[in-house]
């Protein structure tokens, strides 16, 4: 018997989001960070967790204080932003995070804005709490345009604004000018409160959400957003996540940033006890490790500023990455390219703009891996162009003799 289930209208024919899960010797498709942990954290996170699992019969501590500190300790070590527990909030990976920011301010009749191309989740968080969901183009060098983005924010009274920076799938970081630009332009220009219940109207301040999930493979010199986190700006948020350079991605902890007004209003929305006593257990255990862990950074960035290059001097476009992935191209059939480097064992992405393919960066072993094979992959599309262009021209002689 077929379902007869009251489905939302705007959930008919969606499909569940997640990229292609393929078992190839070479994965670099979803920006995870190529190394496990070392056999001290995995003893140190096991320690943990058998002490968690003591007290699986009580509920976790359900504002997670000692996490938030040890959050605001790392944010310091490693942006030297100086945040209180207060500030941090927690939650199921940063993609929980930006669904409870659009909790608070989101909802039927406001607007998410953001820039694309971008992350692809942004409008499944958007639908997900009813918000409607506009964007704006970037420049061609996928550079943010501020004047548009003030105009985009003037017309549209946006109650959240998210800019990705490094932004997915580009790679391409914000410089702080430009936020601050944005956090000028979100004061006042949020929706319109008060008038839908009688009160008298009055304009809020749009949320202004930087999602830094790559921020730590930034080159040196990039800043960080979290610098002006703090009272001038109580409408910015900066959300990051333990899934990329910590190489936690099954963990699933992602995190923000924010003045306490605005991660309180988090903590309304959040369901009761959401941030078990494993997942906060194992993290603590593997914040202890934060600089054994941080260490296999430098090495990524070598690896992908390494791959930019060996990229341009192949003719392809790569651009310039804060991030641990190199977006390359163009193909005039990205997905015929895609599927010869799979033939080859390398699963890579198909995401952005029209022709362009993301690689994530691996191990130096993967990485040589992927290159042979996409020089192999270019090399028989040089000799079938060749084949191509040699058939054309016999057939355009025999055409002329005719």
């Amino acid at each position: 018997m077929n379902a007869n289930l009251p489905l939302r209208p705007d959930l008919e024919g969606e499909a569940p989001y997640g990229a292609p899960e393929i078992d190839v010797p070479v994965r670099l498709n979803v920006n995870e960070n190529p190394y496990p942990p070392s056999a001290a954290v995995i003893e140190s996170i096991a320690t943990a967790v058998a002490q968690a699992a003591q007290g699986l019969n009580r509920y976790p501590e359900r504002d997670f204080p000692r996490l938030r500190a040890a959050l605001a300790d790392y944010l310091e070590a490693e942006s030297g932003a100086h945040l209180a527990p207060e500030q941090i909030w927690a939650a199921n990976g940063s993609n929980e995070v930006m669904l409870h920011v659009l909790q608070a301010f989101g909802g039927p009749g406001r607007t998410c804005l953001t820039f694309t191309p971008t992350y692809s989740m942004y409008p499944e968080y958007a639908r997900d709490t009813l918000t409607d969901y506009a964007t704006r183009p970037r420049r061609k060098d996928f550079t943010l345009d501020v004047d548009a983005a003030v105009s985009a924010i003037n017309e549209l009274r946006p109650a959240v604004v998210v800019l990705a920076s490094p932004n997915n799938p580009t790679g391409t970081a914000l410089p702080l000018e430009d936020i601050e630009r944005i956090l000028e332009a979100a004061r006042g220009h949020g929706p319109i409160l008060g008038a839908e219940i009688g009160s008298p109207a009055r304009a809020s301040d749009c949320v202004v959400v930087i999602d830094e999930a790559y921020a730590e493979f930034r080159r040196p010199g990039v800043p960080s957003a979290l610098e002006l986190v703090g009272p001038d700006n109580p409408h910015l948020a900066v959300t990051r996540t333990m899934s990329k350079a910590f190489g936690a991605a099954g963990l699933r902890l992602g995190y923000l940033a924010a003045d306490r007004a605005l991660v309180d209003a988090l903590r309304v929305v959040r369901l009761p006890y959401h941030l078990s006593a494993v997942t906060q257990a194992a993290a603590l255990a593997a914040l202890s490790h934060r600089e054994e862990l941080m260490s296999q950074v430098a090495s990524l960035r070598a690896e992908r500023d390494a791959l930019v290059a060996w990229l341009r001097e192949r003719g392809l476009t790569a651009h310039d990455s804060d991030a641990n992935f190199v977006l390359f191209g163009p193909f005039e059939d990205r997905d015929a390219f895609w599927r010869s480097l799979l033939e080859r064992g390398i699963l890579i992405r198909v995401v952005g703009p029209e022709g362009y393919l993301r690689v994530s960066i691996g191990t130096p072993e993967e990485m040589d891996a992927f290159r042979t094979a996409l020089a192999g992959v270019l090399t028989a599309d040089a000799h079938e162009g060749a084949g191509r262009s040699s058939r054309n021209s016999k057939q355009d002689n025999e055409e002329k003799s005719a």
